[in-house]
């Protein structure tokens, strides 16, 4: 089993080689006409977190953006393939890194990272392009219980040198205090529901949900600095990476531990909805983000 998904791994990679980068997203339109268009798959609920997000937009407005929403993840879905053969060339080519000083401003601080970040653009190539430029970088998230379809998906997705961290794993928390040790980046994806017992109230866009409070935990253990970045794709047809610069969290902190988690934990969702509100085209609409809490 493990040298059939090495051969999947090795053909994927080898076709998609073959098709210019833009010539795979357009391919990739397909996933999202038959999701969308065609099969209506969670169409309702793009539509209704929109309203919810939007609800000054017009009907016709929510739904042009979420359809283009939804064919960002046929887009994406057909690159994928394309990480194991990313090199220099294809960096100078199709990618921009917009903020690498605010990285290498933070690194001064000897503490390692949290980098902040949510489902918008092509998130898996726009972090190992921070990989190939020379940054550790850890991602927290879930596996998969089928072995072979994990072992393929986190070869092809972690190719340059992104590393994993088990997000449900019992020793997470130790592999993430080790990483941080190494100055390396860890990467928090807080753009998603969380119920109890791992996540707090909060609000989106104006709206009670649930949010992990992980990150804001970590952060008031190490005092590591927080920096938000996500990737989106510009209209020069390039993948565009943002590393913003260290978020000011000083005026969350209060006496009450729990309440500073609280607060952190809001200030992280204020920012991913200003990242959302710059390309709402781009951001996964499909999940339900506001569950009741």
């Amino acid at each position: 089993m493990k040298f059939l998904v090495q051969l999947i791994v090795k053909i994927a990679t080898a076709i998609s080689s073959l098709f210019p980068r833009q010539v795979l997203r357009k391919m990739g339109s397909w996933v999202g006409f038959l999701w969308f268009d065609v099969f209506g798959f969670r169409r309702q609920i793009v539509l209704d977190n929109l309203k919810l997000a939007f609800p000054e937009w017009t009907d016709e407005q929510r739904r042009a953006v979420g359809r283009e929403s939804v064919y960002q993840l046929g887009y994406n879905f057909a690159e994928i393939f394309t990480i194991p053969s990313m090199n220099q060339k294809w960096l100078d080519k199709n990618a921009v890194i917009e903020g690498w000083e605010n990285l290498e401003e933070a690194s001064k601080q000897n503490k390692g990272i949290f980098f902040l970040t949510l489902h918008l653009g092509n998130g898996d190539m726009g972090a190992n392009t921070v990989a190939m430029r020379g940054q550790e970088i850890y991602i927290i998230t879930k596996r998969f219980k089928t072995k072979w379809f994990d072992d393929m998906w986190f070869a092809v997705r972690g190719s340059q040198g992104v590393q994993y961290i088990d997000a449900h794993s019992p020793n997470n928390a130790f592999e993430i205090l080790k990483a941080l040790k190494k100055k390396a980046a860890l990467v928090f994806v807080l753009d998603q529901y969380m119920g109890k017992p791992f996540g707090i109230a909060s609000t989106f866009f104006g709206k009670r949900t649930g949010t992990a409070y992980g990150l804001a935990l970590f952060v008031q253990k190490t005092k590591a600095p927080v920096l938000p970045i996500y990737t989106y794709e510009g209209p020069d047809k390039k993948l565009h990476t943002v590393i913003e610069p260290a978020m000011d969290l000083a005026k969350c902190v209060v006496d009450d531990k729990d309440q500073t988690i609280s607060n952190m934990t809001q200030a992280f969702n204020d920012k991913l909805e200003s990242i959302i509100r710059k390309h709402p085209e781009q951001w996964m609409w499909v999940h339900r983000r506001w569950k009741d809490f």
